[in-house]
């Protein structure tokens, strides 16, 4: 009786547990739970807004010192694709593409990930060089998201900082440091 029992019951999963376990349904499982995993990994990702500045040593001192913005991990999909992001040729190491080489500091300003800092709780801001200076030399941080300044706007705002909107649309405001330089904050219409 254990005997019919035991066909019995492996004729009842024969056919389904055959059919998940083929080379065709290990794979449909596979490709299932990297989808599900790329989902997951994507909508957890930090939303990332960019600005280029011209000094990244003032722009250092504007976002932790005056903003008090904390710093912020590379959120991980930038961290692997950001060398193809930036047109880099895959077989240039990041580390060989520093400015000063024989200098080591707690903090590389010149590589190539730029500074992070946390704006919002899933928000985050990557500042990287690249802007050049205003007139009468005056610091520039451009960026191509009006709502990535206006959440500077806002903590400039907070924070009491002396500053003066110039346009509303494209936004472009002036912002005084605690050394009186005036960084002039400008979105890139497209």
């Amino acid at each position: 009786m254990v005997l019919v029992h035991s066909t019995t019951l492996g004729a009842f999963f024969s056919l389904p547990l055959d059919s998940l376990l083929s080379t065709q349904g290990i794979m449909v499982m596979l490709l299932a739970a990297y989808a599900g995993a790329m989902w997951m990994f994507l909508t957890s990702a930090p939303k990332v807004h960019t600005i280029m500045v011209s000094d990244m040593e003032i722009a250092r001192q504007f976002y932790e010192g005056l903003l008090d913005l904390p710093v912020a991990d590379i959120p991980l999909h930038y961290y692997y694709n950001y060398e193809q992001s930036l047109g880099v040729t895959a077989g240039i190491d990041p580390l060989y593409m520093s400015a000063s080489p024989g200098v080591s500091s707690g903090r590389n300003l010149n590589a190539p990930d730029g500074l992070w800092y946390q704006l919002k709780k899933n928000n985050q801001l990557h500042v990287i060089s690249g802007a050049n200076l205003g007139k009468k030399n005056q610091q520039r941080h451009v960026c191509f998201d009006r709502d990535c300044l206006e959440q500077v706007l806002m903590r400039v705002e907070v924070r009491g900082l002396k500053h003066k909107i110039r346009n509303q649309k494209p936004l472009n405001f002036l912002v005084k440091d605690l050394e009186e330089r005036v960084i002039e904050m400008a979105e890139v219409s497209n």
